[in-house]
């Protein structure tokens, strides 16, 4: 684990984290529609989720769901089923502002778990980090295998949330120019549902 390799690593990670994915999208649609407050809420649940598939493909259960063509399928069509819900929900809503100021602890603790249920129940990121992660350990190494694993992926964790909560941000100023338009601003729910609906497909339609 030398010091050229962990940066290789870090790269590598922060590009791919910047791709257009579920987890972003996920962020960038809470901070559009809410704030920032929102998206880390939302970013620390999704991390909390990563830190479920990184033990996962340290101790080997990722593979497991891979070679089981049924627990990758229950899995996936469950998180489908849940975004594909969480999308009905922001259609059906109403602009809930007031709400949100008057019960800010459990909105955002709301948020949170939405993020780590998102993301756990999504087998492609335990599929990405079983495909990542060997790529950089080096078995001859001081360190057993599943520790480089695990340290490269706690670096993939940090590096996420601190690129979530930038995402957070700068999509919160956004959401503010936005929601100056009163025809937008009412249409914030259906852009949320919008996105949901398309995370939900694209999990349901993935394949191993």
């Amino acid at each position: 684990m030398g010091i050229v390799t962990m940066l290789s690593f870090l790269g590598t990670a922060v590009l791919l984290t910047l791709m257009p994915g579920p987890d972003n999208m996920f962020v960038l649609a809470q901070s559009i529609s809410q704030n920032k407050k929102a998206g880390i809420a939302t970013s620390l649940g999704l991390c909390t989720g990563l830190l479920v598939h990184i033990t996962a493909a340290t101790a080997g259960i990722s593979a497991l769901i891979y070679q089981s063509a049924l627990a990758f399928s229950i899995v996936k069509y469950l998180g489908a089923i849940y975004l594909l819900y969480l999308a009905y929900k922001s259609f059906r809503s109403k602009d809930n502002t007031a709400a949100i100021v008057k019960n800010e602890t459990r909105h955002y603790a709301a948020l949170y778990r939405k993020g780590v249920i998102m993301n756990v129940l999504n087998p492609k990121v335990s599929l990405f980090f079983l495909a990542l992660l060997p790529q950089f350990v080096h078995p001859k190494a001081t360190f057993p295998v599943s520790v480089q694993m695990l340290v490269y992926g706690l670096i993939f964790l940090i590096q996420a949330l601190i690129l979530f909560a930038f995402i957070s941000f700068f999509a919160e100023k956004v959401g503010h120019l936005l929601r100056k338009n009163p025809r937008i601003s009412g249409k914030m729910n259906m852009f949320q549902g919008i996105i949901f609906t398309l995370i939900g497909l694209k999990i349901a339609l993935s394949e191993r």
